[in-house]
């Protein structure tokens, strides 16, 4: 499994949120390259960067930022937030990034998602977000009434390259991800899934592996390691390690 740790732009700072929350954002660092360039030392294989405003906005805002962290490491870069037309998944990976993630625009354009993914095999993932089991959009202000399973369902054969899946109620509330849900979705759908939200600690860590080996791509975490309640290299060793 793969450790993600997670860079939330906001005004080109790098930040969490309590619960998605715009009025609720830490500032971490304001220098959004250094932050990538710090994980990439500290031996993470892979970087998820989200643009918060561009997810509310509809559109790319924190275009600087995510330029600066793509200029400063090689490691790959999976990019999320305000990425609603094909014009913009173009760019992006045009520019360097090597997964677009797809969140507003699959409950709007499911049709866009596909044709998105018969255009760059295997760099176009999608972006669950859901709160209390309904899946949330337009930087999760608005919740849909389309479920997260029937939203997954929806992608299972057209190439999508991994799911996102985050529980709005755990995210940057440092209570623990919803491990059951994560892994139910899982193993109810063939696209791997990536955990997000809440994952606080190593023994998050440990139980998610435990419950999702064989199962789950990888795990997001941010404000823990911003907070310093994991280590970094610790955490990408923990999840890499053979076996449960």
């Amino acid at each position: 499994m793969i450790f993600f740790p997670a860079i939330d732009l906001k005004d080109g700072q790098c930040v969490r949120l309590l619960r998605g929350d715009m009025d609720k954002a830490t500032v971490f660092n304001d220098d959004a390259g250094a932050q990538g360039a710090a994980f990439a030392a500290a031996g993470c294989q892979w970087l998820h960067v989200v643009d918060l405003n561009g997810a509310i906005s509809g559109r790319p805002v924190n275009e600087a930022a995510v330029v600066a962290i793509l200029d400063a490491l090689e490691i790959p870069v999976q990019l999320g937030g305000g990425i609603r037309d094909l014009e913009t998944i173009n760019f992006w990976l045009e520019r360097g990034v090597r997964r677009v993630i797809l969140g507003t625009v699959a409950v709007r354009d499911p049709d866009l998602v596909k044709q998105a993914c018969r255009d760059h095999p295997g760099r176009v993932a999608v972006g669950i977000d859901a709160r209390g089991g309904l899946v949330a959009v337009e930087g999760w202000t608005e919740v849909s009434e389309i479920t997260a399973l029937e939203l997954a369902k929806k992608f299972e054969d057209c190439g999508v390259a991994a799911i996102i899946y985050t529980d709005i109620a755990r995210d940057g509330a440092m209570q623990g991800p919803n491990t059951e849900a994560t892994v139910e979705l899982a193993r109810s759908v063939s696209i791997p899934v990536i955990a997000s939200g809440g994952v606080s600690s190593l023994k998050d860590l440990e139980n998610l592996k435990s419950a999702g080996e064989g199962l789950l791509e990888g795990v997001i975490s941010g404000r823990a390691l911003y907070d310093g309640r994991i280590n970094l290299s610790e955490a990408v060793n923990l999840l890499a390690a053979k076996g449960a």
